[in-house]
C-alpha cells in the first residue's frame, strides 16, 4: 500500500495536533501520524527540523504543502476533502462559511488563550482549591504562614541547640515553601482571571446557543471542533467543570461535541510517549474488537518508515 499523503508530526497530547487529528478523522482522511517527542527541543531528528526550525508543536504535510497553524490545516482540510467524511464541516453556502469563520475567529481571539491559560494555572493548584486567605490572615487556607518557624522552643536553655541543629534545614524548608507559595499565589491570580475572561464568554455562548445546537447553526463544525482540546481538560477537572455545567445550553453543546466519536478517538491516542510502545499491542486488540466501539484502523509503522523517522513512533491511520 502506497504511503499516506498525509503525514501530521506532533504530539495528540498537544491542543494543536489533537484539533487537526479530529478533522481528518471527521473526513475519513487516511493520514501518518508521526509522534515527535515533545521534550526533546532541539534534539529533535534533523527531518523534522527541516521542516519546522524553531521545533514548533505541529507539522503538517498534505503532498507538497507545509503548514503549521491549527486552524488555517482544519480550513484546509475541510476545503480539499470536502466530497468525503463529514460534509458539515465548512459549510456549503457563503453565509453559512462566513458564521462558522466567525466563531472560529471568535475560539481563536478570545477562548484559546485564557482556556490555555487556565489549564497551565491548575497544573500548579491545590486539587480541592481551597479558599485563599479565609480569614484574613492566610490561615485555614491550606498553605498556612508558618514557613520559617517550624523548630518550636521549648524552653529557653534548649534554644541554642535546636536552633544550631535546624537552622540550616529549615532556612531551606522556608526558602522552598516560599517559593512555592509564591508560585500558587501567582498561578491562583492566572487562575482567576481567565476564569472571569472564560465566564463571559460562555455568557454570550450561552445566548447564541439558545438559538442554534451548534455556535455556527444547527450543525456540528470546525468552530465547534476547536474548542475541544482544551475545553476537554477544563471540563474534565472539578475546579473548573462548573463553568460549562452552570450554563444550560453551553453544558448540551459540550455534551454533544465531546461525545463524538472522533474526538473519543483522539483521546485514546493522548498518552505519554514513553508509554506509547507499550499500549500499542493493547490500543490495536481493543480497535480490532466489536467493543471498540469505533471504525479508525490503525497500523503501527513498520520497516523503512521507522527508521526514516529515528525510532519516532509512526502510525498508519486509515478510515
Amino acid at each position: 500500500m502506497a504511503p499516506a499523503s498525509v503525514k501530521v508530526f506532533g504530539s495528540p497530547t498537544s491542543a494543536e495536533v489533537a484539533r487537526v487529528l479530529m478533522c481528518l478523522f471527521e473526513k475519513d482522511v487516511e493520514f501518518q501520524l508521526v509522534r515527535v517527542d515533545a521534550y526533546r527541543g532541539t534534539q529533535r531528528m534533523p527531518q523534522y527540523l527541516k521542516l519546522q526550525p524553531l521545533g514548533e508543536a505541529l507539522t503538517f504535510e498534505d503532498d507538497n504543502l507545509t503548514l503549521s497553524e491549527s486552524r488555517g490545516i482544519l480550513r484546509h482540510i475541510a476545503h480539499k476533502y470536502a466530497r468525503q467524511g463529514n460534509p458539515d464541516l465548512i459549510g456549503t453556502g457563503a453565509l453559512e462559511r462566513a458564521s462558522i469563520e466567525q466563531w472560529l475567529q471568535t475560539e481563536a481571539q478570545s477562548f484559546d488563550v485564557p482556556s490555555a491559560e487556565m489549564v497551565y494555572s491548575l497544573a500548579f493548584l491545590p486539587p480541592n482549591m481551597p479558599k485563599q486567605n479565609d480569614n484574613g490572615n492566610g490561615n485555614g487556607n491550606g498553605y498556612g504562614n508558618s514557613n520559617g518557624r517550624e523548630v518550636q522552643v521549648a524552653n529557653a536553655s534548649s534554644k541554642r541547640v535546636v536552633a544550631g541543629a535546624t537552622d540550616g534545614k529549615t532556612a531551606a524548608s522556608g526558602a522552598n515553601g516560599n517559593k512555592q507559595q509564591q508560585k500558587e499565589e501567582e498561578m491562583r491570580k492566572v487562575f482567576e482571571k481567565s476564569k472571569k475572561d472564560l465566564e463571559k464568554l460562555l455568557d454570550i455562548y450561552e445566548q447564541r446557543l439558545e438559538e442554534a445546537a451548534y455556535l455556527a447553526g444547527d450543525k456540528f463544525t470546525i468552530a465547534d471542533l476547536s474548542h475541544l482540546p482544551n475545553a476537554d481538560r477544563l471540563a474534565s477537572d472539578p475546579r473548573s467543570r462548573r463553568m460549562f455545567e452552570a450554563r444550560k445550553n453551553v453544558s448540551r453543546w459540550w455534551n454533544n461535541i465531546s461525545s463524538r466519536e472522533s474526538w473519543e478517538y483522539v483521546k485514546s491516542l493522548q498518552r505519554p510517549p514513553s508509554a506509547a510502545h507499550a499500549g500499542n499491542a493493547q490500543q490495536q486488540q481493543q480497535q480490532q474488537s466489536p467493543s471498540a466501539g469505533n471504525n479508525y484502523q490503525h497500523q503501527q509503522g513498520q520497516g523503512q518508515g521507522q527508521q526514516h523517522y529515528r525510532n519516532e513512533q509512526v502510525e498508519n491511520y486509515n478510515n
